[in-house]
């Protein structure tokens, strides 16, 4: 028989077997490459590190005095070792819980002291003095809670015989000394903004005298702030406000004075009391 293609088939087509049913994939999950799992699992650990990070820095605030105390303690204890590195931040903590103690008297709400390693410590104030005159007992106050703690290292120092209290003690008389030069934001610069705000300039002189003398860099830049915090204040000095702040009585002015000059007179003779002359 003789094939036509154009000739109508005479016979059905085939019905064709229906195709088999792909096999189950999820639509989400894929298989991954080694570096996509890799990444995967930085991006997890990252995002675990922020998450820890969070909570610690909130636990570090919250205990932020016990936190930077023991910092402290680390960073001098590198330098000089442990037990020199304590003794010098307890006599630190003494010296800032005299202001403390003075804030909280006149009713000014202030934080536990913060340590900054090579550069001291400060009370954060959270409310403004009266008056100057307040200021300056809150001024004097941790150099006298200071001189008395470095006294009271000598006298042990002399009982025991032990020349490493005899260094705190000198290293504390001197601390108290220093903060006590004349000019703000230092203890003798809130001190003498009860005389006249004129004496802040010996200050800086003094300050910078030291920083040149003994080109020490915490003296530099003690010297960078109290040159800024003098700036800011001596533009002010005259304005209403200011005048009215610093408006006290002359015997209020005296009594500073003799405080500031006793502390002055006192700390000298215990630097020369506690000096240890290395043969």
């Amino acid at each position: 028989m003789t094939y036509d293609p154009w000739s109508t088939p005479t016979t059905e087509p085939q019905p064709q077997p229906a195709p088999a049913d792909p096999p189950f994939q999820s639509p989400v999950r894929r298989d991954r490459s080694l570096l996509q799992r890799i990444g995967g699992g930085i991006v997890a650990l990252g995002l675990a590190a922020v998450k820890f990070g969070g909570l610690l820095f909130g636990v570090l605030l919250k205990f932020k005095f016990a936190f930077s105390f023991l910092l402290a303690i680390g960073a001098y204890a590198l330098l000089w070792g442990w037990e020199f590195g304590v003794g010098f931040v307890v006599l630190l903590a003494i010296h800032e819980m005299g202001h403390v103690i003075q804030l909280r008297r006149e009713g000014v709400p202030a934080s536990a002291p913060m340590f900054i390693p090579f550069l001291g410590a400060f009370v954060q104030m959270k409310g403004m003095p009266k008056d100057a005159y307040v200021e300056a007992k809150v001024g004097l106050a941790g150099p006298v809670l200071g001189s008395v703690a470095a006294f009271g290292t000598l006298a042990l120092a002399e009982q025991t015989n032990s020349n490493l209290l005899r260094a705190l003690a000198y290293t504390g008389f001197f601390l108290n000394l220093f903060n006590l030069i004349p000019v703000v934001p230092l203890d003798g610069g809130r001190a003498f903004a009860a005389l006249h705000p004129a004496t802040w300039f010996l200050g800086l002189f003094i300050v910078a005298l030291l920083a040149f003398h003994y080109q020490n860099p915490f003296i530099f830049i003690v010297l960078i702030f109290v040159s800024f915090e003098l700036y800011q204040r001596w533009q002010h000095r005259k304005d209403p406000g200011m005048a009215a702040y610093h408006a006290i009585t002359m015997t209020q002015r005296a009594w500073v004075f003799a405080v500031y000059m006793g502390l002055v007179v006192a700390l000298v003779w215990g630097m020369h009391a506690a000096h240890v002359t290395v043969r």
